[in-house]
């Protein structure tokens, strides 16, 4: 995996990967930016929000559920002194479908946990990391209820 980000002025820089995308970085105005793109850390967890996003995803397509929506939101906490590393993490799935099962959800989440997703199993070797899913009832409506909600709890192997 090669990546770089360009200089373009102030602290605004261009980042482009391997399949030439190019995304935004910059500061907020208080840090000397513009504000007008993404902070480093929120990239980074913003990667880790796509890493286990696509794996879940992927298993519930697989376990044939009827998923309409779907988001996953990380919630990172960050240390008071710089350098600013994150603490700790809160990743939550929200699943919206047509009686989608939680077993297959809870599944989904402990595989991308365990198994799939490079990030969290790197990031959970530095911080805590919590799991939480909302599952959502779609109506003919428009509108969703929520049906379930829990945490996966990951056990450690003693």
């Amino acid at each position: 995996m090669e990546t770089k980000v360009t200089w373009n002025e102030r602290l605004s820089f261009t980042g482009a990967a391997n399949f030439g995308f190019e995304v935004p970085l910059d500061a907020k105005e208080d840090s000397g930016g513009e504000a007008n793109g993404f902070i480093p850390m929120e990239l980074i967890a913003t990667g880790l929000a796509g890493c286990t996003a696509m794996d879940v995803i992927s298993i519930l397509q697989k376990k044939r559920q009827a998923v309409t929506a779907f988001e996953v939101q990380v919630h990172a906490e960050r240390a008071e002194k710089h350098p600013r590393v994150f603490t700790r993490a809160v990743i939550e799935y929200f699943v919206t479908g047509h009686t989608v099962d939680e077993a297959a959800v809870i599944r989904a989440i402990e595989l991308s946990s365990t198994r799939y997703c490079p990030a969290q199993a790197m990031f959970h070797q530095i911080f805590p990391i919590d799991l939480k899913y909302h599952i959502y009832e779609a109506e003919e409506s428009g509108k969703s209820v929520l049906v379930k909600s829990g945490e996966y709890v990951l056990v450690e192997n003693a």
